[in-house]
């Protein structure tokens, strides 16, 4: 299927199709005019990049991860390493989000005494 056709099956634009493919998580074959042609192999890549995007990983970890994702192996077959890295980015946007929320208290704070002093 041609890339507006595979963008609707994906449930994403064909401009993200295009960054998938120049960020090097998928692959589409390619027609003698240049048309990329995307198989029922790269949508499945394509909902599952979408899915690990959307989770808040980055491209550079969800282009680590893509490799250990088979439908043999499964989530189940991704090394240690990568599942503690990972971890570590979880923590660092709890501790980013910790610090968003204690910023949010103090503003919050200081518009309340700023309103009762008026």
């Amino acid at each position: 299927m041609k890339i507006s056709e595979a963008a609707r099956a994906g449930g994403v634009s064909a401009r993200a199709l295009r960054h998938y493919e120049e960020e090097g998580l998928i692959a589409p074959e390619r027609c003698a005019n240049g048309y990329r042609l995307y198989s029922a192999e790269v949508l499945d890549r394509v909902r599952v990049i979408r899915s690990l995007l959307e989770s808040g990983l980055p491209v550079r970890l969800v282009r680590e991860l893509l490799p250990h994702l088979t439908p043999s192996t499964g989530p189940h077959g991704i090394c240690a390493e990568f599942l503690a890295e990972v971890e570590e980015y979880r923590d660092r946007l709890a501790e980013r989000a910790a610090s968003l929320a204690a910023q949010q208290s103090a503003l919050d704070a200081f518009l309340g005494a700023a309103r009762n002093g008026a």
